[in-house]
């Protein structure tokens, strides 16, 4: 397992970073972990686009989910079987969101390890590949302003804004289900809404807070990437609905 994390995760990564402070000198460790964080986005564009395309689809066939519960509101086994064959019947896979994030997690790891316990900003030359140089020196003050190696309240305080923006953004184009049901899984659908718009986001600041500037900065990197790619994929199947 190891073998397997090292190999497709952690040493391309390193060697990538290493390789922007060879190609672009110039640059400090910030920029270079904000270029790698939109490389890592790009990779996985074709997987979070489809997690865009699940949540219209979701809005989409909202109405025959509330159907199928009224329907079978007392057969819950029942409820389950007509809501995944509608799931089937439609391609929407509910928990495509949750992929994404989940291939994230090796990744900030991985950027962690790095910076934190790699000797960073020194360079294990061991791991590097054969046509990737150490560069000179690797500036770890980004902007001229910030310690990425150190814990930052500044950049955290903005992964969790944008953590905050990015749901917001997301979960604009859902309905709430109505304050005055008695369904529990409606009632329980809009605690989850609600309480992932502002306990996530407090949580992705004392996580990115306690651990560096770094995993700040990927977060925020991250959902700065998310926001654009909602807005490009939604307006693009707006226009699309509008040429039928």
């Amino acid at each position: 397992m190891s073998f397997v994390y090292n190999s497709f995760i952690f040493d391309p990564l390193y060697n990538t970073l290493i390789g922007m402070f060879t190609v672009v000198p110039w640059i400090d460790a910030g920029i270079a972990v904000m270029l790698l964080t939109i490389i890592v986005r790009l990779i996985l564009y074709p997987l979070s686009k489809k997690a865009v395309l699940t949540q219209v689809r979701m809005q989409e066939i909202n109405p025959k989910l509330s159907e199928i519960k009224e329907k079978y509101k007392n057969d819950s086994q029942e409820q389950a079987k007509q809501t995944l064959a509608l799931y089937k019947e439609t391609g929407v896979n509910p928990f495509s969101g949750v992929f994404v994030l989940i291939i994230q997690l090796p990744i900030i790891w991985a950027l962690y390890k790095i910076f934190l316990t790699a000797g960073f900003p020194g360079v294990n030359t061991e791991i590097l590949y054969s046509f990737i140089h150490a560069p000179e020196t690797i500036n770890v003050i980004f902007l001229g302003l910030i310690n990425i190696m150190n814990k930052s309240a500044t950049l955290a305080a903005l992964a969790a804004l944008s953590t905050f923006f990015q749901i917001k953004i997301a979960t604009s184009y859902q309905t709430l289900p109505p304050k005055d049901s008695t369904s529990f899984s409606d009632n329980l659908a809009r605690s989850m809404q609600i309480q992932m718009k502002y306990i996530l986001p407090i949580i992705v600041f004392f996580i990115s807070y306690n651990i560096s500037g770094v995993i700040a900065l990927y977060w925020l990197t991250s959902n700065l990437f998310t926001i654009g790619q909602e807005l490009v994929v939604r307006r693009k199947l707006a226009a699309a609905q509008l040429v039928k």
